[in-house]
Order: structure tokens, then sequence, then C-alpha cells
């Protein structure tokens, strides 16, 4: 296979000629070879009086079949880790405490389904007059028995609690988890 490209204008511009020639690569008489790449010819690629020195067959094929690299690892950042995978089955059900100014709200919800098993909130309506305060340590004790009796009924025994970045496990929230430890429901 013999290909020449030339390429002139009128304008005062550089001429340009590629010459392509191709051979096919004689496989070795001592022993058949099983590789792809033996089945290519093998090219030459000359621009002007120059020619083109092709490449080490050997470094091309050994580069194919590296491992990816850290930068390659890091162009794909939506890859979530084998701990991000599996967690949700591993800890299916995941408590969610919110502090407000006026209220404390707490709920358990299954990591897969995004279902809310059981909620308590001193802002609700059979709570909300009763108790005197709703953001005091009396209040974060009812809400964390309510908690573990709804989670019961909903034959959820064991959760799970992800405390937030720089988020101590202390004070209100600590009095909350105890509550449900004390009353049945274990913590993995």
């Amino acid at each position: 296979m013999a290909c020449i490209l030339s390429s002139s204008s009128s304008a005062p511009l550089s001429r340009t000629q590629i010459h392509l020639s191709s051979e096919l690569v004689p496989t070795r008489s001592s022993s058949a070879s099983l590789s792809w790449v033996s089945s290519f010819p093998l090219i030459n690629i000359s621009i002007g009086d120059r020619p083109f020195v092709p490449l080490n067959k050997d470094s091309f094929i050994q580069a194919a079949w590296t491992r990816r690299s850290r930068s390659e690892a890091a162009k794909r950042p939506n890859r979530k880790s084998w701990k991000q995978r599996t967690e949700m089955y591993m800890k299916p059900f995941l408590l969610n405490v919110f502090f407000s100014k006026k209220f404390i709200h707490a709920k358990v919800m299954h990591r897969g389904t995004s279902k809310v098993i059981s909620v308590a909130t001193t802002n609700a309506k059979d709570l909300r007059h009763n108790l005197p305060s709703l953001t005091d340590h009396n209040a974060c004790r009812v809400i964390g028995r309510l908690i573990a009796e709804r989670s019961k009924e909903a034959d959820v025994y064991a959760m799970c609690y992800e405390p937030r970045k720089g988020e101590r496990v202390e004070g209100k929230l600590g009095i909350v988890l105890d509550t449900i430890k004390e009353n049945g429901i274990i913590f993995v």
C-alpha cells in the first residue's frame, strides 16, 4: 500500500509531502505468534525528507495492560467506595435527630427505601400541651422513649446514628440516644 499526499496552493505557503507505505510484518519462523498485534501491518510514515520513527510495539502493549493510575480514578469522582455502597445493607435503619430553638424532632428511616419507620416530635399535639418545655432535658427523654416504642411496634430493634462532621454526642443528643438504648434498642 502506498499513498502520496501533496498540498500546494497559489499562495506562498510551504509544500508538504506525506509518504505512507505499509509492509506486512513477517511472523517468526521459529514459533507461531498468537498475539493480536502480529496481524497488523507495519506502517512507515515519512513527512518530507525526514522518516517517521515508529514507537516500540512492546511498550504500547505493556501500557495497554497497566492498571488505572490514581489520577484516572480521581477523574471519576462519582464512584462510591465499598463502604458507601454496602453500608445501607449493613446498617439499614438510621436515626435522625434535629434540635431547633423551639422543638425537638427525631425519626428513624430505612436507608434503602427512604421509608420513615417512626417519628417523634415535641411539636405534636399530644406533647405540645403536656410538656412544660419543648426543648429541655425532660423533652429529650420523652422523645427518646417515643422513638424506642414506635420503632419496636414496627419490628425495628437495632438502628444506627451517624453524627455529622464536628458533632459531639453529648448534652441533649446524648440524652436522646441514652434513653433510646435504655428502652431496648441496640445501636450498631
